[in-house]
Order: structure tokens, then C-alpha cells, then sequence
């Protein structure tokens, strides 16, 4: 391992560390809600005749999403990284998460920008993300990767 190395990884460090932070306290919430629905359909008051139903989602959902915009980890460009990782499924994305090491950040970064980002316009990939535990596993990983090369996060 040469200098270079060592200060690439502790740039990453750096520069990752402050937003994955604040992303950790939500993995108790991604790890209890992995495998299920985090969001249901208004209807009340008798809105189905009147009007177009919309999906409310779960409070602390809304949360996270609202915490990763704060952050540095969204990536415009996402869909490049999943051109040049060729990753189309979603068994391709958590097979790619779970080989990113520290060097694949953008990776990581990329997949979580397709849900954050996609989900603006197509709610429902909030929820899946959480469902699969995309997010949850994204985070994780980070969490992981940062630790190896720094110290353990709380």
C-alpha cells in the first residue's frame, strides 16, 4: 500500500464520513421495515369518488429521503453508473453493493441517487428501496467500508 493509497482512502473518509453519519441512525428503521410496505393510499372522506387517491408515506420514510437531499451522496449522473457497471435488477444492484469497498463509493452512491432521486417523480421507488433493502444495504455498506478504514461510527 503506497501513500497515494493511503491518502485516496482517507480522502474518502472525509469526505463521506460527516453524511453517512447522519445516516446511520436510521438503519434500526430500514432494518425492521426490510420486507414490507412503507406506504398506504389516502382515501378518506370519500375521496375515490371525487378525486384521484395518493400514496401517504411513512413518517420516518419521508425523514430519511428529506436527510440524503441534505447530503453529498446524490449523484445526478446515476445513470452512468449503472451503464458502466451494467447493473439492470435489482439483484444486480445488491450484488454490487455488497462487493463496494471503499474505492466503489460512487457505487454506492449511484444506486442510492436512482432511488432518492427516481423517487421524486415515481414515489413507489421509495418504497421498494426499502422493501428490498436497497437503502438499508447502501448504508450499511458505507458504514462499513468508512469503519474499516477509520473508526467505528455511532
Amino acid at each position: 500500500m503506497d501513500k497515494d493509497d493511503i491518502a485516496y482512502r482517507q480522502q474518502v473518509v472525509n469526505t463521506y464520513k460527516p453524511d453517512v453519519e447522519k445516516l446511520i441512525r436510521y438503519l434500526p428503521w430500514l432494518d425492521e421495515k426490510a420486507g414490507s410496505n412503507v406506504q398506504e393510499t389516502f382515501e378518506g372522506s370519500g375521496i375515490k369518488e371525487s378525486s384521484i387517491t395518493f400514496p401517504v408515506y411513512d413518517g420516518m420514510l419521508m425523514s430519511f429521503i428529506k436527510e440524503v437531499q441534505r447530503t453529498g451522496l446524490l449523484d445526478r449522473n446515476y445513470p452512468y453508473v449503472y451503464s458502466r457497471n451494467r447493473i439492470r435488477t435489482v439483484k444486480e444492484e445488491l450484488a454490487a453493493i455488497d462487493r463496494a469497498g471503499i474505492r466503489e463509493m460512487d457505487i454506492l452512491k449511484g444506486i442510492l441517487s436512482k432511488y432518492v432521486l427516481g423517487g421524486m417523480t415515481k414515489g413507489r421507488l421509495w418504497t421498494e428501496a426499502v422493501y428490498n433493502g436497497v437503502f438499508r444495504n447502501v448504508v450499511r455498506k458505507m458504514k462499513e467500508n468508512l469503519e474499516f478504514w477509520d473508526r467505528p461510527m455511532k
